[in-house]
């Protein structure tokens, strides 16, 4: 039983992370790990879940689930910026766990982190096919894809259409995974010329939508306590404390993406100089963003607006209903998440290929998705494997089960960082740490507490799915990753 909760040794973690001749290229720096942290950040959650998050739960106290979201992100991100700066390897919250809880826990969160940044590549994808149909029939005055070639066949149109396979967003995630072969550095660039360009759309809805606030939208800005039956027939909590929790949890996956920096680490010129500052300048600038826009958009629009209008497309809804003479910054925002999402997906692909490149190098996963290519040195054959996981998630799933999905695996994670810390702390005190989390172990365990409440909020059916996505990992590593494990392999040979 021992052998399952085996640790990876901690100077073993520093030595390889020093690595050059043959590992990957260490080509970011401050600014570039920062844009990362955004572009993964400002996407599919800002524009698409704050509306959902306002019509299914909070209302227009969707801003306090941004806080409470953000609050719980903050005190997690200073646990990662820990840990990055620490044990600056590829690998994110799997190897810190690997470092600190063993093997068995380590595979539990790398096979965690493919709900947040696989499935979270995945339903940004398919808000980018949703907002592409906006372009062509908005924008361009073209005639939009065929339901059935953009919906998942799970989704049926109101004329009884049946979805098939969503085209678009298994597109979207063809081409930024060649990108990613190509190079990181290459990668780097096109996100900070995207990053550029959303950053100043955001700033430009919060500007002018503020003059177009309406006070009784935001009034009372704490609806009264109670239900509200979605969509598929699910009752939710909506208003007061629990519908506020609720929306939190929904517009948690907004936030998704500054803990990709730190799978990074090993491609960052000074990872322990740059690491916090790239997960921690991100999330800063992203809060402030967040809670401005939040307040503009539910001021603007009402919430059964967003229950029955806009959907996906529900930013560029407000702005063409409300907002007049400005139709052409509802065409510009279309445009800029369509290159906003793309983005997102791009950050998000990089962290999830970067998790199984470790995986693999443990032997958790099968060799090949370690294996560099010759002349770009990006994990190639990783990259392909995460095409065809997103690929399939992003044309047969629907978004919002995703999207639900992707945000539980990511608190689950945070709180195992959290944890991380307060053990690491305990049992080597003395190794060196670039960056120290303040007030250990009191913020770790705010940190945790936050993240277990907005679980709470996502309801039964979420926790249902982590618990069957779990299980099925456990699975794959009795039968698999146990066998194969190089930590425990070298170990038996030792005896």
């Amino acid at each position: 039983m021992s052998d399952l909760f085996r640790k990876k040794n901690i100077n073993a973690l520093l030595a390889e992370s020093q690595e050059t001749s043959s590992g990957m290229k260490r080509t970011l720096g401050p600014t570039s790990l920062i844009a990362l942290g955004i572009g993964a950040i400002i996407g599919a959650g800002l524009f698409v879940r704050t509306a959902a998050a306002s019509a299914e739960h909070a209302g227009p106290a969707v801003t306090i689930g941004f806080i409470i979201a953000a609050i719980g992100c903050a005190l997690a991100g200073l646990c990662y910026a820990e840990f990055s700066s620490t044990i600056p390897i590829s690998g994110s919250a799997y190897t810190y766990s690997y470092a600190t809880m063993g093997e068995l826990v380590a595979w539990i969160i790398g096979w965690d982190l493919i709900l947040e940044y696989a499935v979270g590549a995945a339903t940004v994808g398919i808000a980018w096919s949703e907002y592409l149909n906006n372009l062509l029939v908005n924008v361009l005055h073209m005639s939009a894809i065929p339901y059935q070639w953009c919906h998942s066949p799970f989704q049926t149109s109101l004329d009884g259409v049946h979805g098939f396979i969503n085209l678009p967003a298994l597109f979207i995630i063809m081409v930024l995974s060649l990108l990613l072969i190509k190079g990181t550095q290459e990668s780097a660039l096109i996100n900070n010329l995207i990053v550029i360009m959303k950053v100043s759309i955001v700033c430009l809805i919060i500007f002018i939508g503020w003059q177009f606030i309406n006070p009784a939208n935001h009034t009372p800005y704490i609806p009264a306590a109670t239900t509200y039956v979605d969509p598929h027939g699910i009752s939710k909590s909506f208003g007061g404390v629990m519908g506020i929790l609720g929306a939190a949890g929904v517009v948690f996956f907004a936030f998704i993406g500054f803990d990709a920096v730190s799978t990074a680490a090993q491609e960052a010129k000074n990872p322990k100089r740059d690491m916090p500052i790239g997960i921690l300048g991100s999330l800063a600038i992203c809060t402030v963003l967040y809670i401005l826009f939040a307040h503009v958009l539910t001021g603007v629009a009402t919430t059964e607006d967003f229950r029955t209008g806009g959907k996906e497309a529900s930013v560029a809804f407000a702005i063409t209903k409300y907002m007049s003479g400005y139709s052409w910054l509802a065409s510009l925002v279309t445009v800029a998440i369509l290159a906003g999402f793309s983005s997102v997906i791009l950050v998000l692909l990089l962290g999830q290929s970067r998790v199984f490149y470790s995986m693999s190098k443990d032997g958790l996963l099968p060799f090949g998705l370690s294996t560099l290519h010759p002349t770009f040195k990006t994990p190639y054959k990783a990259n392909i494997a995460i095409f065809v996981i997103v690929g399939f998630f992003a044309a047969f799933i629907p978004g919002d089960i995703v999207g639900d999905m992707s945000s539980i695996g990511t608190l689950f994670a945070f709180i195992l960082v959290c944890a991380g810390v307060i053990i690491l702390r305990r049992t080597d005190p003395d190794m060196p740490r670039q960056f120290k989390t303040p007030l250990v172990p009191f913020v770790p365990l705010l940190g945790i507490f936050f993240c277990g409440a907005m679980i709470a909020g996502l309801g039964w059916t979420n926790w249902l799915r982590l618990f069957v996505w779990l299980a099925l990992g456990l699975i794959i590593y009795f039968v698999y990753s146990k066998k194969n494990s190089k930590l425990n392999n070298t170990t038996t040979d030792s005896k």
